[in-house]
């Protein structure tokens, strides 16, 4: 009987100290809902003083733009095949600046991501400062490095692909790291017992085992990194970005040539999203069915 007693006060403990866990917790989340809307309704009166007009008195203007342009393509639409054509080499040039700073980045990514990886790294202590190199990479934005390099080397694509480039390889980096630590370490083993070195070991032992992970992220990125030439053009990069800013700087006149970038930026970032897509999901799933199948 005081065995019973016993155990149901403890019971009655654990539930009490239960309850009493859930009400910190909800009170908890709820200082900090509060402490973020401050810093959300602080950071917006911020920059509501800071604008040259107010954001609720412009709002109505929000779609002056997108109808300005929209009239102007319709009126003009007789000339926007020939736009296309002429303004199809500075697509060619962005997606070029996206697809060397995508390979550029992925190589080194990889390169770093298998020093940084536990059971694989040749030399331990690099973990710790190259996993900060790729957090910095990360961490500053495409565009910041890209006005850094502008001002270093003057306009055009060298400083949008080296930007991009450099943020590839601190995403990639990261990513490609978390994929090594799900590969076996078995054939690693093996390589290291008939005498393979490092390069040896994970060129044929860790590599083939991740590659379409690999090869899946890199397209995702390459998806990313169009975008992200295009928007870089703005700040004087080269590419279809610039041509965009002069045409949309240039006011009423220019908005049927804007329209034709706009439309063969969209139709560019859906065909290579719909290609990446599709050679994603071969990668994963045919190399799932061959591990099926074996």
């Amino acid at each position: 009987m005081a065995d019973a007693q016993q155990s149901h006060a403890a019971a009655a403990d654990v539930s009490t100290t239960y309850l009493a866990q859930i009400k910190a917790k909800r009170l908890m989340n709820f200082i900090l809902l509060i402490v973020f809307l401050a810093l959300f309704m602080s950071g917006f009166a911020t920059a509501e003083s800071r604008n040259a007009g107010g954001f609720l008195e412009g709002l109505g203007n929000i779609f002056d733009f997108p109808a300005a342009m929209w009239s102007e393509a319709v009126e003009r639409s007789h000339l926007l095949p020939g736009y296309l054509v002429q303004y199809f080499p500075s697509l060619v040039e962005t997606v070029n600046i996206a697809a060397a700073s995508t390979l550029l980045g992925a190589l080194a990514g990889l390169v770093i991501s298998l020093l940084v990886t536990r059971g694989f790294a040749p030399v331990t202590w690099l973990i710790g400062p190259l996993r900060r190199v790729l957090d910095i990479f990360r961490a500053v934005p495409e565009i910041v490095i890209a006005l850094v390099l502008i001002f270093m080397l003057g306009g055009g694509p060298v400083p949008a692909m080296i930007a991009i480039a450099l943020h590839t390889v601190g995403a990639l980096g990261k990513l490609f790291s978390e994929v090594n630590e799900n590969a076996s370490l078995k054939p690693v083993e093996g390589l290291a017992s008939t005498g393979a070195n490092w390069t040896q070991r994970m060129m044929l032992g860790v590599i083939p085992q991740v590659a379409p992970n690999y090869l899946s992220y890199a397209l995702l990125r390459f998806e990313i990194n169009i975008r992200a030439s295009a928007i870089l053009g703005f700040v004087g990069a080269g590419g279809i970005g610039y041509d965009l800013r002069n045409t949309m700087s240039w006011g009423v006149g220019k908005y049927d040539e804007a329209a034709a970038i706009f439309l063969l930026l969209f139709g560019t970032i859906v065909l290579v999203d719909q290609v990446s897509s599709l050679l994603r999901n071969r990668l994963t799933h045919g190399t799932q069915n061959i591990e099926a199948t074996i």
